[in-house]
């Protein structure tokens, strides 16, 4: 029998690719998303079409509201920033759009969800090659999570789990990404990545992650299949 493992799936092209990797390697997946007050609430209607297309055991979608504390262009009225070309985006401080520990809150929950389903995986899509610069998606905070993950359940102390945090992609560029899910069969047409869609959740193509995206693509010698307001 496949065994369980949570996968945590925003509906963008890093987790849907992590969920296919998953699968691949054999993995019941347990899908989990979160609404968590963020402006670009799309991803959720992604997420679950991503879910419909590759399959999970279950898909759960968390409620925490994280525009009580704000602090993020994404959980705020701060504006998205946008640019013209990966060139002039922020360079060397953690950008506006970093939510203030929302890798830490989501693997909390991975970490609780695991332990219900007796799962001792969870795959992230966190990368620390073509990515925006947030401190959480780095390996050692990694590394430092799933140390503290092993110390903090009733399966880990009682030595029935013991807990492995898969980021599959940490290493890997957008281009590589993208060929890899390509390889495993991803449609990346029903995925959202833009952090500020128009009400159609056309792309916006200028915020960072947009551009990370396209480059991917680019790089890989294929073409982003979502929609763009510009396009």
């Amino acid at each position: 029998m496949a065994r369980p493992a949570i996968v945590l799936l925003s509906g963008g092209l890093d987790s849907t690719t992590v969920l296919a990797i998953a699968k691949d390697q054999g993995y019941t997946p347990y899908a989990l998303s979160f609404r968590y007050g963020q402006r670009h609430s799309v991803e959720l209607e992604a997420a679950k079409r991503v879910v419909e297309a590759q399959g999970a055991a279950r898909h759960v979608i968390a409620d925490i509201d994280l525009r009580v504390f704000g602090g993020s262009a994404l959980t705020s009225d701060i504006e998205v920033p946008k640019h013209d070309s990966l060139d002039h985006t922020e360079g060397g401080g953690v950008p506006i759009t970093y939510v203030p520990a929302r890798n830490t809150i989501f693997l909390s929950f991975a970490l609780a969800y695991a332990e219900t389903v007796n799962a001792s995986d969870i795959f992230t899509g966190v990368t620390a090659v073509d990515y925006s610069g947030y401190p959480d998606c780095r390996p050692e905070y990694i590394d430092a999570y799933a140390k503290m993950a092993n110390l903090a359940t009733r399966a880990g102390v009682e030595g029935t789990q013991q807990l492995k945090i898969h980021s599959p992609l940490v290493e890997m560029s957008k281009a590589d990404i993208v060929r890899e899910g390509l390889r495993l069969g991803v449609d990346y047409s029903i995925t959202s990545s833009c952090y500020d869609p128009d009400e159609q959740g056309r792309a916006c193509g200028c915020c960072e992650t947009c551009l990370l995206r396209l480059k991917g693509f680019a790089e890989a010698g294929s073409t982003d299949p979502v929609r763009y307001q510009d396009a």
